[in-house]
């Protein structure tokens, strides 16, 4: 969606104002630039810089062109690609996509001819340097010094002559923490796209991965995400290690996540960061490569771990037990061992409930008879989990499972992930091509979450895949065949979104041969069921033995209406785990998470309340009074001191548990015990 007219101009208005200010007042604006420009412009006038300046710096000769393009060889080769797809979402918009290296120089566009010329006249083309000391502020050379994306639209440029380019610039980063080049879209101001930072940004996270790969596709790579339906998205974090568990490798987000400056000189092995051996997620990985792990890092938190590269090199032994996979851990059901070759299946899931028993007795149904099947439920339900657990129970279950998140792609970036694309399809892609998610599938399941949010034209691509049983990548003329068992999943009425035109009636029919529905945990009748096998597999690491828990958190937990469901639930579980001291056994109700009350049930019936949950230790209405006299007959206690300072501190932090916690540097559980002794 373009800008409106009223606000382009009112924006276009502001920065006038702000480089009156600049330029002619020499003073600094108090409003209209955002920070990374104004840095920008400082930046340019303490270097000489005149923003009349209308000398054009000549493009660089073809031989300087052809080194840097051999320095950044890599990157060219895995960006092409993605270049293309991304200028086919802007084609015809006046724009153009540019790839930059380190310096600035600009190694390869894609773009509208009209645009093309008119950029050329500010040598925004192959060879020319955008490096902010010479071309003043722009998206491409400022995206470098800030080392973040930034969005340089019209008059904000420095240099005049740049005030008719709206350009969108991303750096994109190494495994070691280091700018390889900028991703930029440019265009007319006049015709400035309100989305074109994100398309920008996604399309450098999904370069980034790919230069992560393939730098590292000889080495065990572990990605891991707290939420396990991250895990193979472009919002995983990524390490590489070497045979020895030594870090290699990180992709931005891993060195986000853990603090990683540039460079891996300091960098934490395997064992330093995560509870578990290194050996014996090895060993556990190669069983079941698929499966996502469960596991504890040092610094308290849990991710859930797939380990990618490794094979076994020695014969198989039975490894020592870490916590269980995550779907199962995730979702709530049995432990994965208890299936077959040790993997989650539908028998497994049969804790009790009417409505899920349903679900899977019409799902063993239509196993082997290459009919689709389509899950339905909320958020958190378990769709994945029951469908890994249908692929295990089939025909099917020694082949591939292959999953596709419709909705954590962009749509732009879709159709290669499910296609694939052949070597040397189009300018910059890799030699050996890529093979799409059908392919991966061929003798296996095809599992398409949240499909109904699939764009349409991916939808018939895919219909035709149905119909025709064939694949076509990306840049070929020939069709593969493809066997896949089809299992879909949806958490949208998909008959509603026919009736509103955003999903095809041809290709709901298709897909919509069995539907079942995976009930609410609210509406479950088997909470008990499911909380005890959760609570063995968060307390499988316990070395002070099993956990129980008490009849009023359970019976809280039948109540609760649960808007997360299973996840919420075993989030709650790990908590509370967590809270537990080495001589508590029992999870009482002042071990759960203070986020889990205040919510009112549907019905208008019961309030979840903490102080309900929590009593008599209550916070939201701690006993009074709370504050010792302040003359006693004689010298007051440790004990009489300390109940001091602890109602002094609840009452400025007005009765949170949490924050006085953090201010008086005990644990949260003992401060719930000493608040219970002031009852």
């Amino acid at each position: 969606m373009a800008v409106l007219p009223q606000l382009r101009d009112r924006r276009e208005n502001t920065i006038s104002d702000a480089r009156r200010f600049f330029f002619e007042l020499g003073q600094t604006p108090e409003a209209g630039l955002a920070p990374p420009v104004l840095r920008s412009w400082q930046r340019c006038r303490n270097g000489g810089l005149d923003h009349l300046d209308a000398y054009l710096i000549d493009p660089a000769g073809r031989a300087q062109l052809s080194d840097a393009r051999d320095r950044s060889a890599r990157v060219l080769e895995h960006a092409g690609g993605i270049m293309e797809h991304v200028f086919e979402q802007i084609r015809a918009s006046g724009s153009m996509v540019i790839l930059a290296d380190t310096r600035g120089m600009i190694l390869h566009c894609l773009g509208d001819p009209d645009f093309v010329g008119r950029a050329q006249r500010v040598a925004l083309q192959p060879g020319a340097s955008w490096d902010e000391t010479f071309r003043g502020t722009n998206a491409i050379g400022t995206a470098i010094l800030e080392g973040a994306p930034v969005e340089i639209h019209g008059a904000e440029h420095y240099l005049e002559r740049n005030g008719f380019l709206t350009c969108s610039a991303a750096p994109v980063f190494n495994a070691q923490g280091r700018i390889a080049g900028v991703l930029d879209i440019s265009g007319d101001s006049r015709s400035n796209q309100r989305h074109t930072l994100g398309l920008v940004r996604l399309s450098v996270q999904l370069l980034e991965k790919r230069l992560f790969e393939a730098e590292f596709a000889k080495e065990i790579r572990i990605a891991f995400h707290p939420r396990p339906e991250y895990v193979g998205s472009l919002q995983e974090a990524m390490l590489a290690v070497d045979a020895d568990g030594r870090l290699v490798g990180a992709n931005p987000v891993a060195r986000e996540w853990l603090g990683l400056t540039a460079g891996l000189a300091d960098a934490p092995s395997f064992g330093t960061l995560f509870r578990a051996g290194f050996g014996q997620v090895l060993d556990r990985a190669a069983n079941a490569p698929d499966d996502l792990l469960l596991l504890e890092m040092r610094r308290g938190d849990a991710v859930y771990v797939q380990v990618r590269g490794h094979r076994r090199t020695r014969p198989e032994v039975q490894a020592p037990r870490l916590q269980e996979t995550a779907p199962a851990s995730a979702k709530g059901a049995a432990k994965t061992s208890e299936g077959s070759k040790g993997r989650i299946t539908l028998d497994c899931l049969a804790t009790g409930d009417a409505r899920l028993q349903l679900a899977l007795d019409r799902a063993r149904r239509v196993q082997g008879k290459d009919i689709p099947l389509l899950i339905q439920g909320e958020s958190g339900v378990g769709k994945e989990l029951f469908a890994r657990a249908f692929h295990n129970s089939g025909v099917r279950s020694d082949g591939p499972f292959v999953a596709l998140n419709c909705a954590a792609i962009p749509e732009n970036l879709i159709e290669s992930e499910l296609f694939g694309y052949v070597g040397g399809s189009f300018t910059g892609a890799r030699r050996e091509g890529a093979v799409g998610k059908l392919q991966q599938a061929h003798g296996g399941t095809l599992f398409l979450d949240e499909i109904g949010d699939m764009p349409l034209g991916m939808q018939a691509r895919l219909l035709r895949v149905l119909q025709e049983r064939s694949v076509t990548p990306i840049g070929s003329m020939k069709s593969i065949p493809v066997d896949i068992s089809l299992v879909c999943a949806t958490h949208r009425v998909l008959r509603d979104a026919v009736k509103q035109g955003v999903f095809r009636e041809d290709l709901y029919y298709r897909v919509n041969s069995l539907t079942v529905t995976l009930p609410p945990l609210r509406e479950r009748t088997d909470v008990r069921r499911i909380v005890s096998n959760l609570l063995e597999i968060e307390s499988a690491d316990r070395r002070s033995g099993p956990i129980g828990i008490s009849e009023e958190v359970m019976g809280f937990f039948e109540r609760y209406p649960w808007p997360g469901n299973v996840r919420q639930l075993q989030n709650v579980l790990r908590v509370a785990v967590a809270l537990l001291d080495d001589d508590e056994d029992e999870i009482a109700s002042v071990h759960l998470p203070e986020e889990l009350f205040g919510i009112d049930s549907e019905d208008g019936g019961e309030s979840f309340s903490l102080a309900a949950a929590v009593a008599p230790a209550s916070v939201s209405s701690p006993p009074m009074p709370l504050i010792a006299p302040a003359a006693t007959a004689g010298p007051r206690s440790l004990d009489e001191i300390e109940l001091e300072a602890i109602a002094t501190v609840m009452r400025e932090v007005g009765g949170n548990v949490s924050a006085a916690a953090r201010r008086l540097g005990v644990s949260r559980n003992t401060l719930y015990r000493k608040l219970g002794r002031m009852s």
